[in-house]
């Protein structure tokens, strides 16, 4: 049997690394998505102790730029936009 969709994303998240794990505050879907929240042109990086702690890493594998790029692209198309007015 194969695992639940939950476990093998579960095992790819250990495997890849954190920067992949999309529920991860600082994560590159999150640091993605929140560019595209707050109106900012797309710069692929991400934060492994959390949005804003240092290190900012933003010397990325293709694959680390892609994930980027789907957080952002989401946001763009499902999600929600800052109104700042």
């Amino acid at each position: 049997m194969y695992p639940e969709v939950s476990e093998r994303e579960q095992v790819i998240r250990v495997l890849k690394g954190p920067q992949f794990d999309r529920a991860q505050h600082g994560s590159l879907f999150d640091r993605g998505s929140a560019d595209s929240y707050y109106h900012r042109e797309p710069s692929p990086h991400w934060y492994p102790n959390g949005t804003g702690v240092k290190p900012m890493i933003a010397d990325l594998t293709d694959e680390e730029r892609s994930e980027y790029i789907a957080g952002y692209e989401w946001n763009e198309r499902f999600g929600d936009k800052k109104d700042w007015g």
